[in-house]
């Protein structure tokens, strides 16, 4: 298989991008298991796109020399295109171990045709999201998607802070 994982419509605002020695991370939980462990994509290899509130603006790849993931992204909040884009979609190459863990790139078995032009078909479905496309992307069931989990180091949105102030007056009538 060509795709072990993806993620759709991450946040730009709820990535830590790192400060210190503190390095960063684009952290997921598997869509079918909220509560699992989370995972850090941030060495992760494939292609992404860019949205600016889901318009696609730009595709990019990521692996290919020694620029995963993270580090593309990253240079995007810095480069031509910053503050040109809020959302990011990432469809990964290297699967989840049990341990957690990102695969080197070489693991898993060589895709056959129709699996490849299946997942690329499923990468532009998704991507693009044409309307008139009535079905989803076919990427099969050994394929995880993964949503975004904010990382703490961010501390709580503005929309956590509003509702615990609402919470705390309440309980003081």
């Amino acid at each position: 298989m060509l795709i072990k994982n993806y993620g759709l419509f991450w946040s730009e605002k709820d990535v830590f991008w790192g400060a210190g020695s503190n390095a960063g991370t684009l952290l997921g939980v598997p869509a079918k298991n909220l509560t699992a462990d989370e995972i850090n994509f941030r060495e992760q290899s494939g292609v992404y796109v860019l949205y600016a509130d889901y318009q696609m603006v730009y595709v990019g790849q990521a692996g290919a020399g020694n620029q995963k993931l993270f580090t593309r992204l990253k240079q995007h909040t810095r480069d031509s295109l910053a503050g040109r884009w809020n959302q990011f979609s990432w469809f990964g190459i290297r699967k989840v171990k049990t341990n957690g863990d990102l695969a080197a790139e070489a693991d898993g078995a060589h895709s056959t045709l129709p699996q490849v032009l299946n997942h690329i078909e499923a990468i532009l479905i998704h991507a693009a999201e044409p309307k008139q496309n009535r079905q989803g992307g076919r990427f099969g069931e050994s394929v995880e998607q993964y949503l975004q989990r904010r990382d703490e180091n961010l501390g709580p949105t503005s929309e956590e802070m509003i509702r615990a102030m609402w919470e705390a007056q309440q309980k003081a009538r």
